[in-house]
């Protein structure tokens, strides 16, 4: 953590024979290795765990029962040719039905050894076993103005401003796509026009999605120049595929799958992202909800084992909550964060490198209800070791809404969620009885200032860069600081420098002359 921390006043009573102060004020300024850093990517979450282990084994059974028995409509052509060909069946009314022996063969073939790479090779995302990881996410259509607190078009300047703020953010680990380009009509430059945004905007791992198959090659042909070549490409590729290929409830999305095989024909990491809405479809119940989620996603396995054995693949259950009262989604509700949690916990079953969303907000704008509703699902899908958590940070409005000023107050929200991960570490250092019979038998009577509490301050402490801990009066003697104040300075700072991800002019200026770029130079 980079922030300056106050030092004690003496009026704390530490007494000054400390020493070496100006020194661990210094080392308090540069920032920590990851070894020492209290909270960081990749920590192993599982802590939390809704289900019992009966009720896995009923999901899991239930899910291959729907799969068996129900299976999925609207498999394109070359999906019914490469799930027949695998031995999944093709029924008279069109439903293609999965064996639960194909479906278990299909996971004992599935990629556990998956790494999301970034192109610089400093924020590779290990996803094995209950690691957990936050990013962005979404396809929000509106800039959130807090200014004058007002919804607008979001464009492709306001993407690559996103992707550069995460670029700088500690706790967001990840850059999945959180907005679409409105000011883009053409579909086709729109899908690598938003991949060339995210990309010159921050080096960690970028999420994007196509809107048609004919897309993909165009924009593999960019990646493959931004890597160096289809080998280096292939080698770290550093771009995965958000793919909605199932349409809720049961069927497949014909162009999606075929965006899929392309994607994966490509050398491109795909999301296999089941997104049914709990009540309108999806079941109603958490449980059935998480049911239709692993039903959709084991078949989304199933047909990229066929495609390609071993290809990496996350496990993308993202059911929804919904206000039945009056249909609209609820992202920021406690349901939200046990669908999430309880899908992590399928993921965890498997043994699946698994993603799922959290860290929503239906308000509006960012303030006390989008605070609770950020932090309730986030806690709990990090608890839960869900591997990818998308939609973390900066989503308003359940997902219509993206806000600049939320994304960074989010790498605040994230760091106290990661905290909770990380949990209590209980050995005979930390359970500190030599710190208790020296502080108590002779010594001042307080921990503030000793060897221990100093020697573990920053390891074992969170703290957060823009939330405000100052007593009453210092705030009034600071002007009374505002949070959103704070957040939109941080904004400016960041988008008035130049962004390090930027790529090299040569190159820049070569993709420019073989596509329409629309962001400004």
């Amino acid at each position: 953590m980079n922030e300056q921390l106050p030092a004690l006043s003496p009026a704390s009573g530490v007494s000054g024979r400390i020493g070496g102060r100006a020194a661990r004020r210094a080392a308090r300024a540069t920032a920590l290795p990851d070894n020492l850093r209290p909270v960081r990517a990749g920590l192993e979450g599982g802590q939390y765990k809704p289900l019992s282990d009966g009720d896995v084994l009923k999901i899991h059974h239930a899910a291959l029962n729907a799969l068996d028995t129900i299976g999925l409509a609207d498999a394109p052509a070359s999906g019914i040719a490469y799930l027949t060909g695998a031995g999944a069946i093709l029924g008279d009314d069109g439903r293609i039905r999965f064996p639960s022996a194909l479906v278990e063969d299909a996971l004992a073939r599935a990629n556990r050894s998956i790494t999301l790479m970034s192109r610089d090779g400093r924020n590779d995302l290990d996803l094995s076993g209950t690691r957990v990881h936050y990013g962005t996410a979404g396809a929000a259509v509106h800039l959130v103005d807090v200014d004058g607190q007002h919804y607008r078009d979001c464009g492709v300047q306001d993407l690559h401003d996103a992707a550069k703020i995460v670029d700088v953010l500690d706790n967001v680990h990840f850059c999945q796509r959180p907005m679409v380009c409105r000011d883009i009509p053409d579909n086709m430059e729109m899908d690598y026009n938003s991949i060339f945004a995210c990309v010159a905007g921050t080096t960690k791992h970028v999420g994007t999605s196509f809107t048609d198959p004919a897309f993909v090659a165009p924009a593999m042909e960019m990646l493959h120049m931004i890597a160096g070549g289809e080998d280096k490409w292939r080698e770290r590729p550093f771009v995965s595929n958000s793919n909605c290929f199932v349409v809720p409830p049961m069927k497949f999305a014909t162009e999606s799958c075929l965006v899929m095989e392309e994607c994966i024909k490509h050398g491109m990491p795909v999301l296999l992202l089941s997104a049914g809405m709990a009540g309108a479809t999806a079941p109603s119940t958490v449980a059935g909800a998480i049911v239709q989620a692993v039903a959709e996603c084991l078949a989304g396995l199933v047909y990229v084992t066929a495609v390609k054995p071993g290809h990496p693949v996350i496990f993308g259950t993202w059911p929804f909550g919904l206000d039945l009262r009056t249909g609209a989604m609820t992202g920021g509700s406690g349901e939200q964060a046990l669908l999430t949690a309880g899908c992590a916990q399928m993921h965890n079953f498997y043994d699946l490198p698994g993603g799922a969303a959290a860290g929503i907000a239906d308000s509006k704008l960012p303030d006390m209800q989008a605070g609770w509703e950020t932090m309730c699902s986030n806690v709990m899908a990090g608890l839960s070791g869900c591997n990818m958590i998308y939609e973390a940070a900066g989503m308003h409005a359940s997902l219509l809404g993206f806000c600049h000023e939320s994304l960074i107050l989010g790498d605040d929200v994230i760091g106290q969620a990661l905290r909770c991960v990380r949990g209590i570490e209980v050995n005979d250092e930390t359970l500190a009885l030599d710190q208790i019979a020296q502080v108590c038998m002779g010594g001042p009577g307080h921990y503030l200032g000793t060897a221990g509490t100093l020697s573990r301050m920053q390891s074992d402490h969170c703290y957060p860069s823009y939330g405000n801990r100052m007593s009453p009066k210092e705030w009034v003697e600071k002007e009374k600081p505002d949070l959103l104040t704070t957040a939109t300075a941080r904004k400016h700072e960041i988008l008035g420098t130049a962004s390090a991800a930027a790529l090299d002019p040569a190159l820049d200026r070569a993709i420019r002359a073989k596509f329409n770029i629309h962001l400004r130079p």
